[in-house]
């Protein structure tokens, strides 16, 4: 029998509180230590794809043999890439046959392909032991259904599944996924407030240094907790003083994207935030604030979004929108205070250095919360501690990780419980993230597409969004456009190829094709009509929706997206909308680009 010594996860690793479970006679202690061993693994191997292609869920699958042999594993690298159950399959080969497969998550099928049940079920899978059921309510329990309309016998953590040490490996697959739980029932992302301190409760002196509070092999660790984040928010007053950079160098994985929040709007003209070379700045402000300013950031490729009311929920809110999984809280006290009352930060990360510089008023990582009382103060939850360097690491949840049950009813159950509401009735489908019930629509879902390459050949692309990206350069007769054509080509997800295409054309937009802007639409067309063309069960799901408007919903892109409140093209949709008209013979001619236009 194979057990684990597998390496550390940081951002996951400490417990959360879960109600106690009864045992379940019918399962031996040995048996319910070896599955509780394999859902673990499944979990750690699942998180080895943080911050390498974010934001997505994380999914891991160990086969194990009847003898207690580990066969085959596979985690999800990104959407877009292959399963991890297909990966498990492939590396076990025939010695899936008859053995159980370990997830940490049930599979989220949104394309219609049910590749993951497919693999297991073909390669004669058994047993399936499911750490916990999907915590979107269009993917919950249909993969685990499917499972069993097959044949198999399938075991949920908590459910079929009762022990202490069952219990354990529950909260590693809650854990490993908390960033998609508190999506799915908070409607906020997963934020994490980072902060480093000295002994005495100080961020900076009282003249407002502080480089450098903590150790360099803190520094590193915050590194990887940014490489492991879709964003970066920090406050206008750390752009003035610390004129940050907020990257992940050395820590791995993606760079995030930065937010700045700020009501005022006063920001210095030149900041390292201001340089988008290799990433994007994102300034979040009240309705208004400094117009003149919010023109000269446009003209440096800062995005510049504007609220309302500015108030940390409405900017989470915002962002959960635009899809955004995990934050990365790195601002002053102020903001922190405002974040913590506002209800959206769910973990904390603080080093204590081993330093005293006292100051009546230099500032502390929290501040005002308006407590007059100890017994108002909030407790951290499943607190760890840990020595990094000379500095100690205490971290712990303000909020614990959501159970998934009970669940949101299905439209189904709403409808039994109230026929005036009619389930699946709608004008308008909107769709975005490929984790959507639409996500099939999206240029990122994982369909390979078979293009011509110009000279009478044809060649495969692993993705519209590869596709896409490789062909604002092909064409150019310079040596780095034809290496950037081949690094998309081959990029390992959509999202990797999406990041080379853009930062490509940010860093050298003398290389970008002359033609492109007005090409552009015609690229994304051609390629989303073979991916239509060659999928019938993506041709049907586009064809199920005829009779309703399809609108990308990203809030940000006003050119394939609908952007925040309808004041985008909506291009993406309309182009789906075309290709609907086109199958269901509606349209004529590919150019009615108008023929359902929004």
């Amino acid at each position: 029998m194979v057990l684990f010594s597998g390496t550390k996860s940081y951002f996951y690793s400490s417990p959360i509180l879960c109600k106690s479970i009864a045992s379940n006679s019918n399962h031996s202690h040995a048996a319910h230590s070896l599955d509780a061993a394999y859902i673990k693994r499944a979990a750690q191997i699942a998180d080895n794809s943080a911050g390498f292609s974010s934001p997505h869920p994380n999914f891991g699958c160990v086969i194990a043999t009847t003898s207690g042999i580990v066969a085959g594993e596979g985690y999800l690298y990104a959407q877009g890439t292959k399963a991890a159950e297909v990966l498990a399959v492939e590396a076990a080969g025939g010695f899936s046959k008859g053995s159980t497969a370990y997830l940490n998550m049930e599979p989220g099928d949104c394309h219609g392909d049910q590749s993951a049940v497919s693999a297991l079920v073909q390669a004669g899978i058994t047993r399936v032991v499911v750490g916990i059921r999907h915590p979107l309510q269009h993917l919950h329990g249909n993969a685990i259904r499917s499972l069993r309309g097959q044949g198999l016998q399938v075991d949920v953590v908590g459910e079929d599944l009762k022990s202490k040490i069952m219990e354990e490996a529950r909260k590693s697959c809650l854990l490993v996924n908390a960033p998609l739980i508190h999506r799915a029932t908070s409607q906020v992302p997963f934020s994490v407030l980072k902060y480093a301190m000295t002994l005495d409760g100080k961020i900076a002196t009282t003249s407002g240094h502080a480089t450098w509070i903590s150790s360099k092999k803190s520094r590193n660790r915050v590194f990887e907790l940014r490489g492991r984040s879709d964003a970066i928010i920090v406050g206008g007053n750390t752009v003035r003083k610390d004129n940050p950079r907020l990257t992940a160098r050395h820590g791995g994985g993606h760079t995030p994207i930065r937010i700045v929040m700020t009501q005022t709007f006063n920001l210095p003209e030149e900041a390292n935030l201001w340089d988008i070379s290799d990433v994007s700045t994102i300034v979040v402000t009240q309705r208004g604030a400094r117009r003149s300013f919010q023109k000269l950031l446009a003209s440096k490729g800062v995005e510049v979004v504007e609220f309302d009311i500015l108030n940390p929920r409405e900017v989470m809110e915002y962002f959960h929108d635009r899809g955004y999984l995990s934050i990365l809280w790195e601002c002053g006290g102020t903001l922190a205070a405002s974040a913590i009352s506002s209800g959206v930060i769910h973990k904390v990360f603080a080093f204590v250095a081993p330093k005293i510089i006292g100051g009546k008023n230099a500032p502390s990582p929290v501040g005002e919360l308006g407590m007059v009382e100890m017994s108002q103060a909030l407790d951290l939850i499943d607190v760890c501690f840990e020595q990094v360097g000379p500095d100690m690491l205490i971290s712990g949840f303000l909020q614990p990780v959501p159970d998934l049950v009970p669940v949101i009813p299905s439209e189904d159950e709403t409808f039994a419980i109230d026929p005036s509401i009619t389930p699946y009735e709608s004008r308008i489908i909107f769709f975005y993230k490929t984790w959507d019930p639409y996500g099939a629509f999206s240029n990122f879902s994982p369909h390979p597409i078979q293009m011509p390459d110009g000279s009478g050949a044809y060649a495969t692309w692993s993705s519209v969004e590869h596709y896409y990206q490789a062909h604002k350069f092909v064409g150019v007769d310079e040596p780095v456009a034809k290496d950037c054509v081949e690094k998309i080509k081959f990029a390992k997800s959509p999202e990797e190829a999406a990041r080379m295409g853009r930062s490509m054309q940010k860093q050298r937009p003398d290389l970008v094709r002359s033609d492109w802007e007005g090409l552009k639409i015609d690229v994304m067309y051609r390629a989303l009509k073979c991916k239509f063309s060659i999928y019938p069960h993506l041709q049907s799901m586009l064809l199920s929706t005829a009779g309703s408007v399809l609108v990308e919903a990203s809030p940000h892109d006003l050119f394939w997206g609908g952007g925040r409140e309808g004041e985008g093209l909506n291009y993406l949709g309309r182009l789906l909308m075309l290709i609907r008209s086109e199958f269901l013979g509606e349209c004529s001619s590919p150019s009615e680009i108008t023929c359902e236009a929004l």
